[in-house]
């Protein structure tokens, strides 16, 4: 069993707290005050207003004249919500040996950064770590077996790939978390000017297989972090265009060789495209979707080289009907949980791997 150790105040290295944000003012003092309700002491917050045309910075600021750990950072311009994460994560101290971020209208528990210092700190391998989740009601990344704290990076990385089981609930079983219930090592996140590596809303997923090709994953059995569910969280505005499906595909093109066989690779990267025309196919025939809908997956197909023509879309549309004719009163079943997933299960309902997603009032900005 890996180690797990305790610290003196003394010995605490510095964490680097970022939250970009953008219309974040409805949830960002319980976010800020949950940072300095922390039991560790040695942290500094970094808040990344950008453009915000509600109060948050006037919240941010206020907060940081009472405290000197807050540093208040406002963007001259506003940026897309990758490229203001990367803009927070460039502004952590040189000094800083860990790095987490909360999003504006997430929390973390007073022991958040005390328990996941003390996992990183007993295992220099691991250059992520995660932890449980709060999501709503539901416990959130239960897939680790307890009570291993490190699982090396190609392993989990594998697993990702490979293991799609969710939970009662619609919650993924396994998976890296979200950035609320990650921290990373700072030396990490400092090797690229773009930790989150493309400007897609899963692009914290794509740093993870980035990182762990060269690092372990740790892991610690508590709940340290609390993400909000609401209508207008940015995980609700993926869902409904289905983002996850054209970023697992990514993912596997770019980082599957580093974590799969090449047999488990083409398996893989077949059945995922295989099961993202068959969801296009639904739409189609259903005829529920708009033009921003099908412009956004065109657009991605035809980035990762696989382009959505005519033919493909009619192809996967007939071979659904014939496979699910054998069936007339399943196949509406199916054919309604694809198109309207959050109605069937609640808003938890498409499982994902941990992602951020596009800007929304006080979401992940």
């Amino acid at each position: 069993m890996e180690n797990v150790q305790t610290m003196s105040v003394h010995d605490e290295p510095l964490v680097s707290v970022v939250t970009p944000v953008y219309n974040g003012a409805l949830y960002l003092r319980e976010c800020i005050e949950s940072v300095m309700a922390q039991t560790y002491s040695n942290w500094e917050y970094i808040i990344v207003n950008n453009c915000s045309t509600d109060e948050t910075l006037q919240i941010a600021e206020e907060y940081g004249r009472k405290e000197r750990r807050i540093q208040v950072h406002s963007n001259d311009k506003f940026l897309e919500v990758i490229a203001n994460h990367n803009r927070a994560f460039s502004l952590i101290s040189p000094n800083s040996k860990y790095c987490k971020q909360v999003s504006a209208d997430d929390w973390l528990f007073p022991e958040c950064l005390t328990s996941m210092v003390r996992v990183a700190e007993a295992n220099p391998s691991a250059g992520i770590v995660g932890s449980y989740q709060l999501s709503g009601d539901v416990v959130k990344w239960q897939g680790f077996r307890y009570p291993r704290a490190v699982v090396p990076g190609r392993e989990i990385g594998r697993r990702v790939f490979l293991t799609r089981q969710v939970s009662v609930e619609g919650q993924p079983l396994l998976g890296f978390g979200d950035p609320t219930s990650l921290m990373y090592r700072a030396d990490i996140v400092r090797k690229s000017p773009a930790f989150f590596p493309n400007p897609s809303p899963h692009a914290d997923t794509s740093a993870c297989f980035e990182s762990l090709q060269n690092s372990d994953f740790g892991f610690v059995y508590e709940i340290l972090s609390y993400e909000r569910t609401h209508s207008e969280s940015q995980s609700s505005g993926s869902r409904q265009i289905n983002r996850h499906l054209s970023q697992t595909l990514s993912d596997l093109l770019h980082y599957g060789s580093s974590y799969l066989t090449k047999d488990e690779l083409e398996q893989q990267v077949g059945e995922t495209l295989e099961g993202y025309r068959r969801f296009l196919a639904v739409n189609y025939l259903v005829g529920s979707r708009g033009k921003e809908f099908w412009d956004y997956h065109k657009g991605r197909l035809r980035e990762l080289g696989y382009p959505l023509t005519h033919f493909v879309l009619l192809k996967a549309a007939v071979l659904l009907v014939l496979r699910e004719s054998v069936n007339p009163g399943q196949a509406i079943g199916k054919l309604w949980r694809h198109v309207f997933p959050a109605r069937m299960k609640g808003e938890s309902a498409e499982p994902d791997r941990g992602s951020l997603q596009p800007n929304v009032p006080g979401r992940r900005a």
